[in-house]
């Protein structure tokens, strides 16, 4: 018995194919067996699992749970939720020494795949390539497992309420929130968490459809979050929240329907962070506005900018102690009070207790952020042979320029007066990533210009973005 996997499932931080052309039950079948050898090498015996909202989820879902036995792990089912509440059952459960999300992310509707997490450690990078290597050798154990079925959402959803311990009721009873679940996994805990609330809350497209009939549910793009703006101006609430298919992204717009994006949530919740833990670590990664990376310095914070990525940035936290980290792309990350994984619907509880805590309504602490001009994540296709190749070239001829202030943290990110550009290799498609930002239009459009002559001098053009 062995098992060969497309080569194009198997990727950085999870695994990822479309359903009847690169993935199906089989690849579950061996994923399961994959993980469960090295689980039981480990030491580990019991694995939670748990799916997205997507019509393939349950048929790969079963296959997992058959693979995870047939080599000898017990597995613990609970069901269909977002991401976090599978990180949630692998990491509050003393009898659970893994978990495996069965999700596409936000990636269309014709999708799937797994994110893993190990003995509480991101499951990423060598570990995948290995599940790969093992099933094509077929180097699997034997033995048989068990399977229960355990329910999770309310322990999940009281834990996620603890978010907003100690402050008072009174505080939070005025409030009044917008949420937009996009019709992903995280619908139904939505509405058992906003009925345990303060405040008033309205909801959009709680209900699971893994079709995404109202809009795609990826709330780092600003055409998904219409509803939401409207929902907002139309019942004239505070602010709200979005999250993607399976709830470990969020999105949030303020009263006024400004888009607060991650870096700048990130904002609010480190200044909210700092008073608590003064000089504490705060990470993100390297499409962060500088001006994020300034307000931690400034509130006595250490600043650190770390890959892209949401396995790299996890790692990075165990190793650093950070008790907070996020992205550009709306996974957030909170050790401080809770176990260190981007969980949606926590950081939206959080934001409830930062703008409590801070005394200031989230459209005040959106609208306290300096006015800068940025490029939404820009996005150009190039081959997958060459990715890497074009940033060494990049890299290469900065460090010939002795006035280049470089950071090649993750691909190069160069600071001048004008502000900063960022080219980075995707890990996980066949896309350059450019990304800069500027206090004026004029700024902007220079560091542009550096952008495309680097591009130019490898023999690339900016050309049409590639799409997610």
């Amino acid at each position: 018995m062995s098992h060969i996997f497309h080569p194009t499932t198997l990727r950085e931080y999870d695994i990822r194919g479309i359903i009847g052309e690169t993935l199906g039950p089989d690849d579950a079948r061996a994923i399961g067996r994959g993980f469960a050898t090295k689980l039981r090498e480990a030491g580990g015996k019991r694995v939670a699992v748990a799916y997205d909202g997507r019509v393939s989820s349950p048929i790969l879902e079963h296959a997992l749970v058959e693979g995870l036995n047939a080599s000898g792990c017990d597995v613990v089912r609970i069901g269909m939720g977002p991401t976090p509440m599978l990180y949630y059952a692998e990491a509050s459960a003393e009898d659970v020494d893994g978990g495996i999300q069965i999700t596409g992310s936000h990636n269309p509707a014709n999708y799937n795949g797994f994110k893993m997490v190990f003995q509480g450690l991101p499951f990423f990078g060598e570990d995948i390539t290995e599940l790969g290597r093992m099933a094509a050798a077929g180097e699997w154990a034997s033995g048989t497992g068990t399977s229960e079925t355990r329910e999770v959402m309310p322990e999940y959803i009281d834990r996620l309420i603890e978010g907003i311990a100690g402050i008072g009721h009174d505080s939070l009873a005025g409030l009044r929130i917008g949420w937009d679940a996009g019709n992903g996994a995280a619908g139904p805990a939505l509405e058992a968490l906003v009925a345990r609330l303060p405040g008033e809350h309205f909801t959009l497209f709680t209900e699971v459809d893994g079709n995404f009939p109202n809009h795609h549910p990826d709330p780092t793009e600003e055409k998904n979050l219409a509803d939401l703006r409207a929902l907002v101006a139309e019942k004239h609430l505070d602010f709200g929240v979005a999250f993607d298919g399976d709830g470990d992204r969020i999105g949030a717009v303020d009263g006024t329907g400004r888009i607060i994006w991650g870096d700048q949530l990130l904002m609010i919740f480190a200044e909210d962070l700092l008073r608590m833990v003064p000089g504490a670590t705060i990470i993100a990664d390297v499409k962060a506005s500088r001006a994020l990376f300034e307000k931690v310095e400034r509130l006595g914070g250490q600043p650190l900018m770390w890959k892209t990525g949401h396995s790299l940035i996890k790692s990075k936290m165990k190793e650093t102690g950070a008790p907070l980290a996020g992205e550009m792309s709306g996974h957030v990350f909170f050790a401080h009070d809770y176990y260190g994984y981007d969980d949606a619907l926590y950081a939206a509880v959080r934001l409830i207790a930062a703008s409590a805590r801070l005394g200031k309504s989230v459209t005040e602490l959106r609208g306290e952020m300096p006015p800068l001009v940025n490029t939404p994540e820009l996005r150009f296709q190039v081959d997958e042979t060459r990715k890497f190749a074009v940033i060494d070239e990049v890299k290469a001829r900065l460090a010939a320029d002795p006035s280049a202030n470089v950071d090649s943290t993750d691909g190069v990110r160069v600071s001048t007066p004008d502000g900063w550009w960022l080219l980075r290799a995707s890990n996980t498609q066949d896309v350059l990533v450019a990304r800069a930002e500027s206090s004026d239009q004029a700024g902007l459009d220079r560091l542009m210009e550096q952008i495309d002559a680097q591009l130019a001098a490898s023999g690339l053009e900016r050309g049409e973005p590639a799409g997610h």
